[in-house]
Protein backbone atom coordinates (compact mmCIF):
# COMPACT_ATOMS: atom_id res chain seq x y z
CA UNK A 1 0.00 0.00 0.00
CA UNK A 2 1.22 3.51 -1.02
CA UNK A 3 0.67 6.92 -0.44
CA UNK A 4 -0.78 8.22 -3.79
CA UNK A 5 0.86 11.72 -3.85
CA UNK A 6 3.53 13.37 -2.04
CA UNK A 7 2.71 16.21 0.09
CA UNK A 8 5.82 18.06 0.65
CA UNK A 9 9.24 18.24 -0.99
CA UNK A 10 12.66 19.89 -2.43
CA UNK A 11 13.59 19.77 -5.35
CA UNK A 12 16.45 22.50 -6.78
CA UNK A 13 16.35 25.50 -4.62
CA UNK A 14 12.82 25.07 -3.19
CA UNK A 15 10.03 23.84 -1.77
CA UNK A 16 7.16 22.30 -3.28
CA UNK A 17 3.85 21.90 -1.40
CA UNK A 18 0.15 20.03 -2.73
CA UNK A 19 -1.86 22.27 -2.57
CA UNK A 20 -4.70 20.18 -0.50
CA UNK A 21 -7.60 22.69 -1.43
CA UNK A 22 -7.92 21.41 -5.19
CA UNK A 23 -8.42 18.26 -4.01
CA UNK A 24 -10.18 15.91 -5.12
CA UNK A 25 -10.52 17.48 -8.10
CA UNK A 26 -6.83 18.25 -8.86
CA UNK A 27 -3.67 17.18 -8.37
CA UNK A 28 -1.42 20.86 -7.88
CA UNK A 29 1.35 21.62 -6.02
CA UNK A 30 3.08 25.13 -4.73
CA UNK A 31 6.53 26.09 -5.77
CA UNK A 32 7.75 28.30 -2.60
CA UNK A 33 11.23 29.91 -3.42
CA UNK A 34 11.18 31.50 -0.08
CA UNK A 35 10.44 30.44 3.45
CA UNK A 36 7.90 33.21 4.21
CA UNK A 37 5.83 31.33 1.12
CA UNK A 38 5.91 28.06 2.81
CA UNK A 39 4.50 29.87 5.97
CA UNK A 40 1.38 31.29 3.60
CA UNK A 41 1.00 27.49 2.09
CA UNK A 42 0.31 27.12 6.37
CA UNK A 43 -1.80 29.89 6.96
CA UNK A 44 -3.85 29.67 4.23
CA UNK A 45 -4.07 25.88 4.65
CA UNK A 46 -2.71 24.50 1.39
CA UNK A 47 -1.22 22.56 3.53
CA UNK A 48 -2.75 21.21 7.09
CA UNK A 49 -2.71 18.67 9.84
CA UNK A 50 -0.17 19.26 12.71
CA UNK A 51 2.64 16.78 11.84
CA UNK A 52 2.92 17.99 7.68
CA UNK A 53 2.94 21.80 9.22
CA UNK A 54 6.35 20.64 11.46
CA UNK A 55 7.64 19.42 8.63
CA UNK A 56 6.72 22.02 6.70
CA UNK A 57 8.01 24.47 9.11
CA UNK A 58 11.61 22.45 8.81
CA UNK A 59 11.34 22.79 5.48
CA UNK A 60 10.70 26.48 5.37
CA UNK A 61 13.49 27.00 7.88
CA UNK A 62 16.32 25.25 5.54
CA UNK A 63 15.04 27.81 2.94
CA UNK A 64 15.60 30.36 5.19
CA UNK A 65 19.31 29.84 5.19
CA UNK A 66 19.33 29.08 1.60
CA UNK A 67 18.32 32.38 0.89
CA UNK A 68 20.76 34.32 3.45
CA UNK A 69 23.21 32.08 1.82
CA UNK A 70 22.04 33.33 -1.24
CA UNK A 71 22.93 37.06 -0.36
CA UNK A 72 26.14 36.53 1.59
CA UNK A 73 29.36 38.08 -0.71
CA UNK A 74 32.88 36.54 0.18
CA UNK A 75 34.66 37.51 2.64
CA UNK A 76 38.16 36.50 3.86
CA UNK A 77 38.34 38.43 7.33
CA UNK A 78 37.98 36.60 10.58
CA UNK A 79 35.75 39.42 11.94
CA UNK A 80 33.55 39.75 8.90
CA UNK A 81 33.07 35.87 9.58
CA UNK A 82 31.88 36.06 12.89
CA UNK A 83 29.35 39.29 11.98
CA UNK A 84 28.06 36.88 9.03
CA UNK A 85 27.22 34.30 11.59
CA UNK A 86 25.66 36.78 13.84
CA UNK A 87 23.67 37.62 10.85
CA UNK A 88 22.68 34.43 10.06
CA UNK A 89 20.98 33.60 13.70
CA UNK A 90 19.03 37.06 13.83
CA UNK A 91 17.55 36.31 10.20
CA UNK A 92 16.68 32.65 11.38
CA UNK A 93 15.38 33.77 14.46
CA UNK A 94 13.13 36.20 12.69
CA UNK A 95 11.98 33.30 10.33
CA UNK A 96 10.88 31.32 13.06
CA UNK A 97 9.07 33.94 14.61
CA UNK A 98 7.60 34.76 11.05
CA UNK A 99 6.50 30.76 10.66
CA UNK A 100 5.49 30.11 14.33
CA UNK A 101 2.40 32.78 13.75
CA UNK A 102 0.59 30.95 10.76
CA UNK A 103 -1.07 28.07 13.22
CA UNK A 104 -1.16 28.68 16.55
CA UNK A 105 -3.19 25.47 17.59
CA UNK A 106 -0.86 22.70 15.86
CA UNK A 107 2.41 22.18 19.07
CA UNK A 108 4.58 20.50 16.35
CA UNK A 109 5.01 23.77 14.10
CA UNK A 110 6.85 25.54 17.76
CA UNK A 111 8.60 22.30 18.16
CA UNK A 112 9.84 22.07 15.08
CA UNK A 113 10.68 25.36 14.49
CA UNK A 114 12.87 25.66 17.89
CA UNK A 115 14.11 22.43 16.59
CA UNK A 116 15.69 24.18 13.55
CA UNK A 117 16.51 27.12 15.15
CA UNK A 118 18.61 25.09 17.78
CA UNK A 119 20.60 23.27 14.72
CA UNK A 120 21.32 26.75 13.53
CA UNK A 121 23.16 28.24 16.77
CA UNK A 122 24.68 25.17 16.54
CA UNK A 123 26.10 25.56 13.19
CA UNK A 124 26.83 29.02 13.54
CA UNK A 125 29.27 28.40 16.04
CA UNK A 126 31.82 26.67 13.45
CA UNK A 127 34.96 27.84 12.79
CA UNK A 128 35.14 29.33 10.12
CA UNK A 129 30.91 29.86 9.52
CA UNK A 130 30.30 28.66 6.53
CA UNK A 131 26.91 29.57 5.02
CA UNK A 132 26.33 27.45 2.34
CA UNK A 133 27.15 23.93 4.48
CA UNK A 134 24.46 25.50 7.10
CA UNK A 135 21.92 25.34 4.66
CA UNK A 136 22.41 21.64 3.54
CA UNK A 137 22.78 20.89 7.40
CA UNK A 138 19.37 22.37 7.54
CA UNK A 139 17.87 20.58 4.58
CA UNK A 140 19.24 17.32 5.88
CA UNK A 141 17.48 18.33 9.21
CA UNK A 142 14.49 19.01 7.66
CA UNK A 143 14.80 15.69 5.81
CA UNK A 144 15.24 13.75 9.46
CA UNK A 145 12.04 14.90 10.87
CA UNK A 146 10.09 14.12 8.06
CA UNK A 147 11.53 10.64 7.71
CA UNK A 148 10.92 10.56 12.24
CA UNK A 149 7.15 11.20 11.23
CA UNK A 150 6.85 8.61 9.42
CA UNK A 151 8.50 6.05 11.26
CA UNK A 152 6.29 7.35 14.32
CA UNK A 153 3.33 7.17 12.00
CA UNK A 154 3.72 3.55 11.64
CA UNK A 155 4.71 2.26 14.60
CA UNK A 156 1.51 4.22 16.21
CA UNK A 157 -0.38 2.73 13.67
CA UNK A 158 0.79 -1.16 14.32
CA UNK A 159 -0.26 -0.35 18.11
CA UNK A 160 -3.64 0.93 17.40
CA UNK A 161 -4.77 -1.70 15.14
CA UNK A 162 -4.23 -4.39 17.91
CA UNK A 163 -6.86 -3.21 19.99
CA UNK A 164 -9.75 -3.08 17.54
CA UNK A 165 -11.03 -6.45 16.37
CA UNK A 166 -11.55 -8.30 13.45
CA UNK A 167 -14.53 -7.03 10.72
CA UNK A 168 -13.96 -3.72 12.62
CA UNK A 169 -16.01 -0.76 11.85
CA UNK A 170 -14.74 2.91 12.48
CA UNK A 171 -15.27 6.63 12.26
CA UNK A 172 -12.95 8.95 11.70
CA UNK A 173 -13.18 12.91 11.67
CA UNK A 174 -11.26 15.36 9.38
CA UNK A 175 -7.99 14.27 8.00
CA UNK A 176 -5.10 12.34 9.61
CA UNK A 177 -4.12 10.26 7.36
CA UNK A 178 -0.86 10.64 4.97
CA UNK A 179 -1.77 14.06 3.42
CA UNK A 180 -1.57 15.76 7.16
CA UNK A 181 1.90 14.04 8.06
CA UNK A 182 5.24 13.26 6.30
CA UNK A 183 3.16 10.11 4.97
CA UNK A 184 1.28 7.04 6.45
CA UNK A 185 -1.13 8.61 8.68
CA UNK A 186 -2.02 8.39 12.52
CA UNK A 187 -5.76 8.29 13.20
CA UNK A 188 -5.86 7.28 9.20
CA UNK A 189 -2.62 5.29 9.58
CA UNK A 190 -4.56 2.84 12.33
CA UNK A 191 -7.27 2.77 9.94
CA UNK A 192 -4.79 1.93 6.73
CA UNK A 193 -2.79 -0.55 9.01
CA UNK A 194 -6.14 -2.75 10.17
CA UNK A 195 -6.96 -2.91 6.98
CA UNK A 196 -3.69 -4.15 6.09
CA UNK A 197 -4.21 -7.17 8.46
CA UNK A 198 -7.35 -8.16 7.16
CA UNK A 199 -9.28 -6.96 10.60
CA UNK A 200 -10.75 -3.75 8.87
CA UNK A 201 -14.39 -3.77 7.30
CA UNK A 202 -15.68 -0.38 6.72
CA UNK A 203 -13.99 3.23 7.45
CA UNK A 204 -16.83 5.82 7.65
CA UNK A 205 -15.31 9.09 7.14
CA UNK A 206 -17.38 12.43 8.87
CA UNK A 207 -17.28 15.23 6.37
CA UNK A 208 -16.01 17.86 8.62
CA UNK A 209 -17.61 20.98 8.11
CA UNK A 210 -16.60 24.13 7.34
CA UNK A 211 -13.60 22.84 5.12
CA UNK A 212 -14.59 19.82 4.38
CA UNK A 213 -11.24 17.73 5.41
CA UNK A 214 -13.13 14.55 5.56
CA UNK A 215 -15.26 14.57 2.33
CA UNK A 216 -12.41 16.45 0.04
CA UNK A 217 -9.65 14.42 1.44
CA UNK A 218 -10.39 11.35 3.53
CA UNK A 219 -12.51 9.57 1.69
CA UNK A 220 -10.07 10.39 -1.29
CA UNK A 221 -7.39 8.46 0.85
CA UNK A 222 -9.25 5.85 1.50
CA UNK A 223 -10.70 5.21 -1.79
CA UNK A 224 -7.32 5.76 -3.63
CA UNK A 225 -6.08 2.34 -1.34
CA UNK A 226 -9.39 0.73 -1.95
CA UNK A 227 -10.17 0.39 1.74
CA UNK A 228 -13.92 -0.11 1.74
CA UNK A 229 -16.08 3.38 3.11
CA UNK A 230 -18.22 5.75 3.42
CA UNK A 231 -18.95 9.55 3.66
CA UNK A 232 -21.39 11.02 6.45
CA UNK A 233 -22.29 14.38 7.53
CA UNK A 234 -21.09 15.24 10.67
CA UNK A 235 -24.83 15.37 12.20
CA UNK A 236 -25.10 11.67 11.08
CA UNK A 237 -22.52 9.93 13.19
CA UNK A 238 -24.84 9.55 16.42
CA UNK A 239 -27.70 7.73 14.23
CA UNK A 240 -24.69 5.76 12.73
CA UNK A 241 -23.67 4.97 16.25
CA UNK A 242 -27.17 3.97 17.11
CA UNK A 243 -28.24 1.83 13.96
CA UNK A 244 -24.51 0.32 12.99
CA UNK A 245 -22.02 -1.73 15.52
CA UNK A 246 -19.36 0.80 15.54
CA UNK A 247 -16.17 -0.77 17.31
CA UNK A 248 -14.26 2.65 17.54
CA UNK A 249 -13.94 6.20 17.02
CA UNK A 250 -10.24 7.48 15.91
CA UNK A 251 -9.02 10.84 15.66
CA UNK A 252 -5.93 12.77 15.46
CA UNK A 253 -5.08 15.28 17.66
CA UNK A 254 -3.66 19.24 17.29
CA UNK A 255 -1.50 19.75 20.98
CA UNK A 256 -2.79 17.69 24.09
CA UNK A 257 -1.85 18.78 27.23
CA UNK A 258 -0.33 17.29 30.27
CA UNK A 259 -3.93 15.96 31.85
CA UNK A 260 -4.72 14.83 28.32
CA UNK A 261 -7.57 17.24 27.35
CA UNK A 262 -7.02 17.32 23.35
CA UNK A 263 -7.32 20.06 21.20
CA UNK A 264 -8.43 18.64 17.52
CA UNK A 265 -10.80 20.00 14.62
CA UNK A 266 -13.68 21.48 16.19
CA UNK A 267 -16.40 18.97 16.24
CA UNK A 268 -14.13 16.55 17.64
CA UNK A 269 -16.12 16.95 21.23
CA UNK A 270 -19.01 16.61 20.03
CA UNK A 271 -18.47 13.25 18.66
CA UNK A 272 -16.58 11.98 21.54
CA UNK A 273 -19.99 13.29 23.81
CA UNK A 274 -21.75 10.78 21.28
CA UNK A 275 -19.13 7.96 21.58
CA UNK A 276 -19.25 8.13 25.50
CA UNK A 277 -23.45 8.08 25.16
CA UNK A 278 -23.38 4.78 23.04
CA UNK A 279 -20.49 3.19 24.94
CA UNK A 280 -17.98 3.32 21.69
CA UNK A 281 -14.22 3.66 22.52
CA UNK A 282 -12.91 6.85 21.62
CA UNK A 283 -9.17 7.15 20.60
CA UNK A 284 -6.65 9.86 19.90
CA UNK A 285 -3.68 8.93 17.69
CA UNK A 286 -1.20 10.98 17.68
CA UNK A 287 2.49 11.26 18.53
CA UNK A 288 3.94 12.27 21.88
CA UNK A 289 5.28 14.64 20.46
CA UNK A 290 1.88 16.22 20.67
CA UNK A 291 1.99 15.98 24.19
CA UNK A 292 2.75 19.69 25.39
CA UNK A 293 3.88 18.80 29.02
CA UNK A 294 4.07 22.82 29.86
CA UNK A 295 0.33 23.19 29.62
CA UNK A 296 -1.79 21.52 32.51
CA UNK A 297 -5.29 21.21 30.94
CA UNK A 298 -7.10 22.31 27.82
CA UNK A 299 -7.96 25.52 29.02
CA UNK A 300 -4.51 26.89 28.31
CA UNK A 301 -4.40 25.15 24.66
CA UNK A 302 -4.50 28.43 22.46
CA UNK A 303 -7.68 27.97 19.59
CA UNK A 304 -6.83 29.80 16.37
CA UNK A 305 -10.13 31.69 15.03
CA UNK A 306 -10.35 31.74 10.91
CA UNK A 307 -12.62 33.90 8.55
CA UNK A 308 -16.05 32.98 9.34
CA UNK A 309 -16.25 33.19 5.25
CA UNK A 310 -14.71 30.00 5.21
CA UNK A 311 -18.41 29.00 7.39
CA UNK A 312 -20.21 30.94 5.01
CA UNK A 313 -18.89 30.09 1.62
CA UNK A 314 -18.08 26.88 -0.01
CA UNK A 315 -15.12 26.60 -2.87
CA UNK A 316 -15.70 30.72 -3.10
CA UNK A 317 -19.82 30.36 -3.21
CA UNK A 318 -21.83 31.78 -0.73
CA UNK A 319 -24.25 29.48 0.99
CA UNK A 320 -25.37 32.02 3.98
CA UNK A 321 -27.32 35.14 3.30
CA UNK A 322 -25.29 38.50 2.93
CA UNK A 323 -24.03 39.93 5.48
CA UNK A 324 -24.98 37.14 7.76
CA UNK A 325 -22.57 36.69 10.84
CA UNK A 326 -20.63 33.66 11.71
CA UNK A 327 -18.12 31.82 14.31
CA UNK A 328 -15.28 30.10 13.28
CA UNK A 329 -13.23 28.59 16.26
CA UNK A 330 -10.86 25.92 14.00
CA UNK A 331 -10.42 23.72 16.97
CA UNK A 332 -12.22 22.22 20.40
CA UNK A 333 -10.91 20.71 23.33
CA UNK A 334 -12.18 16.82 24.41
CA UNK A 335 -11.77 16.48 28.01
CA UNK A 336 -9.25 13.76 28.29
CA UNK A 337 -12.73 12.05 30.81
CA UNK A 338 -14.31 11.51 27.07
CA UNK A 339 -10.84 9.23 25.78
CA UNK A 340 -10.50 5.72 25.76
CA UNK A 341 -6.96 6.07 25.58
CA UNK A 342 -4.29 7.61 23.39
CA UNK A 343 -2.46 5.29 20.43
CA UNK A 344 1.15 6.69 19.94
CA UNK A 345 4.52 5.46 18.63
CA UNK A 346 5.09 4.09 21.77
CA UNK A 347 2.30 2.10 22.85
CA UNK A 348 -0.91 2.81 24.41
CA UNK A 349 -1.20 5.85 26.82
CA UNK A 350 -3.50 7.14 29.36
CA UNK A 351 -3.25 10.47 31.43
CA UNK A 352 -2.25 11.89 33.19
CA UNK A 353 1.20 12.47 30.95
CA UNK A 354 4.96 11.63 32.77
CA UNK A 355 7.96 13.41 31.27
CA UNK A 356 9.22 9.81 31.01
CA UNK A 357 6.50 8.74 28.54
CA UNK A 358 7.11 11.49 26.13
CA UNK A 359 11.17 11.51 26.00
Amino acid sequence: MRDPVRTIFWKGSCVYVLDQRALPARTLFIRCAEYRQVGETIRNMALRGAPLIGCAAAYAMALAALQFSATLRPHKSPGKESRAAAEFIKHMAEARNVLISARPTAVHLSLILDRMLGRARNLAQAVPFDAGKSWKALKSEAERVVREDIQSNLDLSRHGAKLLPHGAQIITYCNAGALATGGWGTALGVVRQAFKIGKLKKAFACETRPYLQGSRLTLWELMQNKIPCALITDNMAGYLMGREKIHAIIVGADRIARNGDTANKIGTFTLAALARYHRVPFYVAAATSTIDMKLAGGKDIPIEQRSPKEVVEINGRRIAPRNAQALHPAFDVTPHALITAFITEKGILHPPFKRAQTS
